[in-house]
């Protein structure tokens, strides 16, 4: 059963946050924007947009091409043209055509989303390949319009593309950092090396507030519990990603913080207050909003106290359209989380979901489990009347537009000469490495065991949770934690859990790795209580989630790095070592244990 009495705890900390800093800052303060304001979606940074002349763009296009422009889908395979037969098969038994290419051409697609599991994404320059493809075959058919190409690399525990390319830490990570400027470098960075590979859409930042402990789906995808916080962390993203050409996509409004249930799988229901709402999940799309941001995703949660029809935010047009729209004068493209999620989909069929987002409110709709069906189903509201011709211009115009500022009819495709020498630079994984140093938090060192002393090579052991890697190309963790370790001048080992207690005696202290730890007995409990009983000095490295602190028995020292990819490793063999002294602050209280802002250093 989830632990209310702790999700209590969060809740009363983080609005005391908000209430003790004086509620929403100037970025977050909610005035609107004149509709001239440089600021606002169709300004800077980016190229200014030519109404007339995309509306003229419009005008020339035939309803399906319209239609099309609203749709971003996946595809499968790494080539636009030559994908592997067994994607060219599954593209034909899903779309009715065998490339990527071909599904452009036969739906006027606006956009395609790169999904790893989709083999989209194998290396930065069959990227840039395929985002070339995707580019000829827009520019070759219909209207001529070129593709919004985007993935959900938001860094830390949700990216789709990995090494070579640079990793960074993510959200809650730069949470405890607590540096506006490293998250907004941390975005520019990302924006930089996405842009060289063709993709000017990113489903980042999470705006969401996280104040439940329970909450399977955001957690450390968060920037935190402080509604302030996050909105400043979020906002400072949107122009670093901005900055660089790329459109920033904040997300999930209103706001997917205190959820018990994964929109994946469920329909999550968002319990807030009005009041609480306003001064919890609201400040940080107030903030991105006035930071300009080219769109914001919807959340396929249930809301009653912003509408109580029982209808997901992303089909509500009193959520879409009159809060985010009205209340927050939000201008720019709204799109909704994947489709084909189940939260969407437990009221209406797959046919009425795309017709209700356009009715809400929404420009976008991203990734419908049956395109054909989907498409079909927005031409013939149009045709009975549903939805009129001009409902659907003033999305596609919204769309254009943001294609426009992102560069798109100038220069839309990717070079590889471009992406080799951007992606993965050297000054770019030094900068990783930078931003990581300030967001490792020691939470616990009762009898200053750490630093341990690397000059005297002590003899260490690693063990723990071994999650699989976000990419598929980092990791994992016990090992380059052993491997950063050893580099620094210790002599460290990784073991299996089952074989770690057994292989304790004579180190000078063991590291457990623990990953999202659940109350009660469990595996890892009993894993650290066994080494604990060892006698040998026990270190806990909570490698996502800060709370497992609060469900382990007492360590020697207790750290948390919020994500488990290599960058936040070396981080944390720094700070073990004393190479660097600990800098990072819990961006969310853990219940029962440790509060709001709680960080120790080394004297």
């Amino acid at each position: 059963m989830p632990n209310h009495a702790s999700r209590r705890t969060l809740l009363a900390a983080a609005a005391l946050a908000a209430v003790t800093v004086g509620g929403a800052t100037s970025a977050a303060s909610g005035a609107r924007r004149a509709p001239d304001d440089p600021r606002a979606p169709g300004g800077p940074p980016g190229r200014r947009t030519d109404r007339a002349r995309l509306r003229r763009l419009v005008e020339g296009m035939s309803l399906a091409e319209k239609v099309g422009q609203l749709f971003v889908s996946r595809a499968y395979g790494h080539s636009a043209t030559d994908p592997d037969p067994a994607d060219a098969e599954r593209n034909l038994a899903l779309f009715g055509v065998r490339t990527a290419a071909e599904l452009v051409a036969r739906y006027h697609l606006g956009g395609i989303v790169y999904f790893a599991w989709a083999h989209n994404t194998r290396s930065p320059q069959q990227i840039a390949e395929l985002s070339g493809g995707l580019q000829r075959a827009a520019l070759a058919t219909g209207a001529r319009v070129p593709l919004l190409l985007s993935t959900d690399q938001e860094h830390g525990a949700v990216a789709r593309i990995g090494r070579p390319a640079t990793l960074l830490p993510g959200a809650m990570a730069l949470g405890a950092g607590g540096r506006v400027a490293d998250a907004r470098r941390a975005a520019r960075i990302a924006a930089t090396e996405l842009a060289a590979m063709g993709i000017r859409q990113d489903y980042a930042p999470v705006a969401d507030v996280n104040v439940n402990p329970a909450n399977p789906v955001i957690g450390v995808r968060s920037f935190g519990a402080d509604p302030r916080a996050v909105a400043a962390l979020a906002a400072a993203q949107v122009r670093g990603y901005q900055s660089a050409g790329v459109a920033a996509t904040a997300k999930h409004f209103p706001g997917h913080g205190d959820t018990e249930t994964d929109s994946h799988v469920g329909l999550p229901v968002m319990r807030h207050t009005r009041a609480l709402w306003e001064e919890l999940d609201e400040p940080p799309f107030r903030a991105v909003v006035e930071a300009g941001v080219d769109a914001v995703m919807t959340a396929h949660i249930v809301f009653p106290a912003l509408d109580p029809s029982g209808d997901p935010a992303t089909l509500s047009r009193p959520i879409v359209t009159g809060i985010l729209r009205e209340r927050l004068g939000f201008r720019g493209v709204v799109v909704t989380d994947a489709l084909d999620m189940a939260g969407v989909r437990q009221k209406y069929g797959d046919d009425r979901v795309p017709v209700l987002a356009l009715r809400a409110g929404c420009d976008q709709l991203l990734n419908p489990p049956d395109l054909g069906l989907a498409h079909r189903s927005v031409l013939a509201a149009v045709e009975a009347g549903e939805l009129t011709e001009e409902r659907i211009e003033e999305s596609v115009l919204r769309i254009l537009e943001l294609k426009t500022r992102r560069g798109l009819f100038e220069a839309p495709g990717a070079t590889a000469a471009r992406t080799a020498e951007t992606v993965g630079t050297p000054g770019h994984l030094a900068a990783a490495d930078e931003i990581a140093a300030g967001t490792t938090t020691l939470l616990a060192n009762p009898a200053g065991l750490l630093p341990l002393d690397a000059a005297a090579a002590p003899r260490l052991l690693v063990t723990g949770a071994d999650p699989a890697s976000p990419t598929g190309t980092t990791g994992p963790p016990t090992a380059v934690l052993a491997r950063e370790l050893t580099a620094l001048g210790c002599r460290a080992t990784a073991v299996a859990p089952e074989r770690a207690a057994a292989a304790a005696a004579g180190h000078a202290a063991v590291l457990v790795c623990t990953y999202n730890v659940p109350e009660g007995e469990s595996p890892q409990r009993t894993l650290v209580a066994q080494l604990v009983a060892s006698g040998v000095p026990v270190v806990s490295v909570a490698i996502r989630n800060p709370y497992d602190a609060a469900r382990l028995p007492a360590c020697a020292a207790e750290l948390a790095t919020y994500t488990w990819t290599d960058v936040e490793m070396r981080a944390a063999a720094r700070v073990i070592t004393g190479a660097m002294r600990p800098e990072g602050r819990l961006p969310v209280p853990v219940p029962g244990r440790y509060p709001l802002g709680h960080g120790l250093s080394y004297p």
